[in-house]
């Protein structure tokens, strides 16, 4: 499926077939899609939680208000993000980059993200972000239906799946087979009202 045709077609869906399964070849190619989504100097500091044992997916499910596409779902994602991705390793980042390159970003990282975490945390949320979409267009390219979830006890979740102190959740993705037709859109706003040329008038 081409790209503009993926972005017409994808929907947010909650109905999945709990019966279907997808092969690892499958879930590998729309993961190591999703690993070339950007982010601010190349940090990659996305980390993919992917769900399968079924005792676990309940129990998610239970503090999610028991949404059925979280034990549903074909592929489960918890979208998360490693805050100091910046300072670990940085240098990998940019290991096959030019030596001139590597030394001017290095420190550039450091002096964008070190005592800002304000900073470490919008950006985590704009690179999930983008590799959510990055997932779900992805995945109907395959021919699958996809949902983006942040309705669930964020703090329950993170001890469910013993998340470490200097990471956070930024959203679940769900992935599978849509067994229910999808609402028709429930309407789009025209671009004269969310283009904005060269700034707000007063």
């Amino acid at each position: 499926m081409k790209t503009i045709a993926a972005i017409h077609s994808r929907r947010s869906v909650k109905h999945f077939d709990a019966n279907h399964s997808m092969g690892k070849e499958e879930i590998n190619e729309i993961l190591s899609l999703a690993i070339l989504s950007p982010t601010a100097f190349n940090i990659q500091n996305w980390r993919f939680i992917i769900v399968n044992n079924p005792d676990l997916r309940r129990k998610i499910r239970a503090a999610s208000f028991d949404q059925a596409q979280v034990t549903d779902a074909s592929l489960f994602i918890i979208l998360c993000a490693d805050l100091k991705a910046w300072e670990k390793e940085p240098g990998r980042y940019w290991a096959d980059a030019p030596k001139e390159v590597r030394e001017f970003m290095l420190p550039a990282i450091d002096n964008y993200y070190r005592n800002k975490e304000q900073v470490q945390r919008d950006e985590a949320m704009r690179s999930c972000g983008i590799a959510a979409q990055t997932i779900m267009l992805a995945a109907k390219s395959f021919g699958y239906d996809s949902c983006p979830m942040d309705g669930f006890d964020f703090e329950k979740v993170a001890e469910l799946i013993q998340l470490p102190d200097d990471h956070i959740i930024t959203m679940f993705v769900t992935v599978g087979k849509s067994t229910k037709e999808t609402w028709p859109r429930a309407g789009q706003l025209h671009l004269e009202e969310v283009v904005v040329k060269n700034g707000f008038e007063q």
